[in-house]
């Protein structure tokens, strides 16, 4: 397998974006696709200054990042504080994910507008049913992928430590939840995107604020300015909540990747 130095990396990320960024601005420049479809960069432009100064319909911008990442947040970290220990108990106890892995496998395929309706009429329209929305979609992938990742250790690491003398406890908090500790946070990673693409959905009834609502909103009055304008900042919060994933994986994994 090749390796790439993080300044390469970089790099070609960098030119990346730029092709995308002159492919965007010739096909409207020309004219190519209608204008009311794929605004040009500069309408976009003028439209978020526009957003900055003036809000969208009465509601400032930053109370619109503040509702949809307070909604987004909150369902998350709950997610990682309930699946996380929820998926490394299945994995280790055949007994617990028998009792778990049911009901978690027959939600998880399904589309979060199925749910939602019934989510509503359970917990209202408030910002109650929103999160309970966030919270199944994050849920899911943590659980499976904590779970995974301690069903597939080696067993002779487990019986090693017995041997040695290890408690129960003290095989899975030294041995088990370190090794799947990288696991632990990809599986975190992984929700947070579809976190982020269930957002919209949240927004979608009953909601006055939230980037997900402005774009929804927008979409009734063919602003694709405003749609793109929110399509961005989504990306780059999300982008911006991940390389913070990253940088925690790399503070609490120090060892991935290494002999040790």
């Amino acid at each position: 397998m090749g390796k790439l130095s993080r300044r390469g990396f970089l790099s070609i990320s960098a030119a990346t974006v730029l092709v995308i960024l002159l492919l965007w601005y010739f096909v409207t420049r020309f004219q190519l696709v209608s204008a009311l479809f794929m605004p040009s960069p500069s309408a976009v432009w003028s439209a978020f200054v526009d957003i900055l100064q003036h809000g969208y319909k009465g509601i400032s911008l930053w109370q619109h990042l503040g509702a949809s990442l307070g909604r987004m947040v909150s369902a998350f970290l709950l997610a990682v504080v309930i699946a996380v220990p929820a998926g490394l108990a299945s994995g280790y106890e055949p007994r617990i994910r028998a009792i778990l892995e049911p009901v978690v496998e027959f939600y998880r395929p399904l589309p979060p507008l199925a749910y939602y309706t019934l989510l509503v009429i359970w917990m209202g329209i408030g910002n109650a049913s929103k999160i309970a929305l966030l919270f199944l979609a994050c849920f899911a992938p943590i659980y499976v992928a904590c779970a995974a990742s301690v069903m597939r250790m080696p067993p002779n690491y487990t019986r090693n430590a017995a041997t040695l003398g290890a408690s129960r406890s003290q095989v899975f908090f030294r041995v088990i939840f370190p090794l799947a500790l990288p696991d632990v946070f990809s599986g975190i990673r992984i929700a947070l995107g579809v976190g982020y693409t269930t957002l919209v959905a949240a927004e979608m009834v009953a909601a006055r604020s939230g980037i997900g609502w402005m774009v929804l909103d927008a979409s009734n009055f063919l602003r694709s300015d405003v749609i793109f304008v929110g399509i961005i900042i989504m990306a780059i919060t999300g982008i911006l909540l991940d390389q913070l994933l990253r940088w925690l994986k790399s503070v609490c994994v120090p060892w991935e990747g290494k002999d040790v």
